[in-house]
């Protein structure tokens, strides 16, 4: 679904950035991203999703490299960074319009997954308002909305869970779930490595840009220890080398 291969992408004057950096994300993945604040997360989702370039590696989607067919990608995937920036002058109803017609979707199926999330995020009453007037997590759940109405094979989120409520995060963890049940896969960042450890089969840890630990979530995880542990543990280690 998702191969990254020894991606480097390093910052003009800065010491921040990715050095080869390797994962292979599979049909049925739900992949945590973990790592401290700079450690390089976002970084890589930014690459992977097509809107920075880098300096060395590669990034294929679907079996295509995202450098060199970049719509055939992007037609498989949906990208929510951590802050999203929505079109604020739009309503709610018209920005998921505009998502559907970039990526070609019909009239019927549009309808039928705009009602199916916008009732699942309780959100369809707003659709006819104005994004500006929206809160932060009203944002977050309309930025969804748009990710899931093309009905990608790939999401890729930066802290997908930041501002959702309990119920919205409980409903988010099931669309992952059935979008991984249909051979889709989902590659993530959080800070929340609770939600991680329950939530996800696969794991990788990053610490200024290197990756330190990678595998399924049962390996990575001791029997006895936390993702929590097991994170610190890795990370200072890797001070020490």
């Amino acid at each position: 679904m998702l191969k990254i291969e020894h991606l480097t992408k390093h910052y003009k004057g800065s010491s921040k950035g990715v050095t080869d950096l390797s994962l292979h994300i599979a049909p049925g993945d739900i992949y945590a991203f973990i790592g401290h604040n700079g450690a390089g997360k976002t970084t890589t989702l930014k690459c992977v999703a097509g809107i920075q370039d880098f300096d060395a590696g590669t990034i294929q989607i679907g079996g295509m490299n995202i450098r060199k067919d970049p719509l055939a990608c992007k037609r498989q995937f949906a990208y929510i960074p951590d802050n999203p920036d929505l079109y604020e002058y739009l309503t709610g109803i018209q920005y998921l319009n505009f998502t559907a017609d970039v990526f070609g979707v019909g009239a019927r199926d549009r309808e039928d997954r705009i009602k199916q999330y916008g009732e699942a995020f309780e959100i369809t009453a707003s659709l006819g308002d104005l994004i500006s007037t929206y809160s932060h997590g009203m944002k977050q759940k309309l930025a969804l909305l748009s990710a899931l109405v093309h009905h990608p094979r790939l999401l890729i989120l930066d802290e997908p869970f930041v501002g959702l409520d309990p119920k919205a995060a409980v409903i988010l963890k099931n669309i992952m779930h059935s979008i991984c049940a249909e051979g889709g896969a989902i590659f993530f960042s959080t800070h929340v490595l609770d939600v991680a450890e329950r939530l996800c089969n696969k794991v990788a840890i990053i610490k200024d840009g290197t990756l330190v630990a990678s595998g399924d979530m049962e390996t990575i995880v001791k029997q006895g220890q936390s993702l929590e542990s097991i994170f610190m543990e890795v990370v200072e280690h890797a001070d020490t080398d």
